[in-house]
């Protein structure tokens, strides 16, 4: 047996030992999550504990369904629980309370052996094909990996599933056997029960970061993604509002990239995402207004899809539509009216290439008319190559109308060789429309991407890459550039944005005199004579 990795993970105070080991026998790799094991006597005990927590805390499934308050009862049940285990286990010590309460939580509020798993930062996915196997997960670094960790029984795969489906407000029952949601830390969940899923009750978890990816983590050297130059054109491009299609095949990263590009939108400037099940972070001070789909109820009705959210988005006056996912022809149709009624328009798009997306575009089952791809000013292909797992954006290409036909035009495409982002083609369109909507002519459009690619680079030599630290630069960009700039050229340390405005804002305030408030003014005493007058000239008596 060879170690390839071994590190620890941690979820409510329970710690595991994790490694990922290489055996002759076996044609897979292995994930290994060791903890201690409780022996029956203390099992039972537990066991008698669940039943008395439950009494004594008052839970509503309502609850449940907010993160705040989800937190709230899982502080009180850990309360509550090593209260009983100090009784029960006088002689326990502080860490073994801590790890027997982590027990009973992960237990009742949580999905088990699975919490250990979901605490793995190196972890993508979390699949339960059954009762019968493993669990299965996909390793950042080693790929698919068979684990040592299996539910004992179907009925506890349906439960974990009904856990997950109370916490969000949605079902999955025998008569509704799919169900798609969102954990409340983000994670996306689908899962099927029998017999749909006929080799027994399956459960797909894919993480996702608490933290999400930006484009500056997207430029890290060990990420690769993207360069600076390119990601600075982009930036333009989202400030200007051209319509941007993220393409690319499943597990590509899409969305992330999606979501690292939108962090470029001017704070002054109203979004509208739509979504199945939300996984889109913006920075907390933009005017965003998330909005997700809801399945019909088990008499099938409440049904909101995401062309409904669509068509009345329009009525929302945003300045920009996010689309999470186009799929079928009436969302098309929709998103290209949009982009014809003067929207931004954002969305993403199972494709592989860009001439795979122009087709899949234009013939069933979407099939839009091939001139309104006119109406695209920019698509971005995600790469994921499955081998090694990285992601690279794989193509950058635009749209030329050329009479009753539509061609693409590929800007910048990935070569494997060299693992670069490299220039292929000169733009026919783009730069025609930004000089349009900005009056730049191209030396200065050039110059703009300069600017913005030493920013870029400032941030990734600095290590800002929050979601919100990133989009307050990009904010501070469109508020003071030449500010900004200075910073970036001095390499000025980043608390020289925040303290260095914090002073301009001081110093700019004018000086007011102290302000009292205006005297309230009288009223007017009431008497027989005022009433007898206000009478007369409401009846319009002389």
């Amino acid at each position: 047996m060879k170690v390839l990795a071994a590190y620890k993970v941690e979820s409510e105070q329970v710690v595991a030992d994790v490694r990922v080991v290489q055996r002759e026998d076996q044609f897979l790799n292995e994930y290994e999550v060791e903890y201690p094991h409780l022996n029956p006597a203390t099992r039972a005990v537990l066991e008698k504990l669940k039943e008395r927590i439950i009494e004594s805390v008052d839970l509503k499934v309502s609850d449940l369904v907010s993160k705040s308050e989800d937190e709230a009862i899982r502080r009180t049940f850990q309360k509550k629980a090593k209260e009983l285990l100090k009784r029960e286990f006088s002689d326990a010590t502080k860490d073994e309370e801590s790890f027997l309460a982590g027990r009973l939580l992960q237990e009742m509020l949580g999905l088990g052996d699975l919490e250990l798993m979901l605490a793995d930062p190196q972890l993508e996915e979390v699949i339960v094909n059954s009762a019968k196997e493993n669990v299965w997960v996909y390793h950042r670094k080693f790929g698919w990996l068979k684990s040592n960790i299996r539910i004992p029984t179907e009925e506890q795969v349906q439960n974990y599933s009904e856990i997950i489906g109370r916490k969000v407000g949605r079902q999955i029952t025998t008569l509704n056997p799919l169900m798609d949601a969102n954990l409340l830390s983000g994670n996306r969940v689908n899962a099927v029960l029998l017999p749909i899923s006929s080799k027994g009750n399956s459960i797909v978890i894919r993480k996702f970061r608490a933290d999400p990816w930006t484009i500056v983590n997207l430029l890290d050297p060990n990420v690769k993604t993207l360069t600076p130059e390119v990601a600075a054109l982009l930036w333009l491009c989202v400030q200007y509002e051209m319509n941007i299609i993220v393409g690319g095949g499943t597990g590509s990263g899409k969305t992330s990239f999606l979501n690292a590009i939108l962090l470029f939108t001017p704070p002054n400037q109203r979004i509208v995402s739509i979504e199945d099940t939300r996984e889109l972070v913006l920075p907390d001070f933009l005017h965003w207004t998330p909005m997700v789909t809801r399945q019909p109820n088990t008499e099938g009705k409440g049904e909101i899809t995401m062309l409904d959210l669509m068509v009345n988005s329009l009525r929302m006056r945003p300045d920009r539509i996010v689309l999470g996912e186009t799929r079928r022809q009436r969302e098309a149709e929709v998103l290209f009216e949009a982009m014809h009624t003067g929207h931004s328009v954002f969305s993403t798009f199972h494709a592989e290439d860009v001439f795979q997306l122009k087709n899949r575009l234009i013939h069933p089952p979407v099939n839009i008319p091939e001139l309104l791809l006119s109406a695209i000013n920019m698509v971005v292909i995600q790469y994921r190559q499955r081998r090694t797992g990285f992601r690279r954006v794989f193509e950058i290409a635009e749209f030329i109308e050329e009479e009753d036909k539509v061609s693409t035009n590929v800007l910048y495409r990935w070569n494997p060789q060299r693992d670069e982002l490299e220039k292929v083609g000169e733009s026919i369109k783009l730069y025609n429309t930004l000089s349009l909507y900005t009056g730049m002519t191209p030396k200065e459009i050039q110059a703009e991407i300069r600017d913005r690619t030493r920013v870029l680079e400032y941030l990734l030599k600095h290590g800002i890459m929050s979601v919100n630290d990133v989009g307050r630069v990009v904010a501070e960009y469109y508020k003071d550039k030449h500010r900004l700039l200075k910073i970036v050229d001095e390499n000025q340390p980043p608390q020289a944005l925040l303290e260095a405005r914090l002073e301009t804002e001081i110093e700019s305030l004018p000086a007011h005199p102290a302000v009292t408030a205006p005297e309230k003014p009288k009223e007017p005493k009431v008497t027989k004579e005022s009433i007898r007058k206000k009478l007369k000239a409401i009846l319009g008596e002389k």
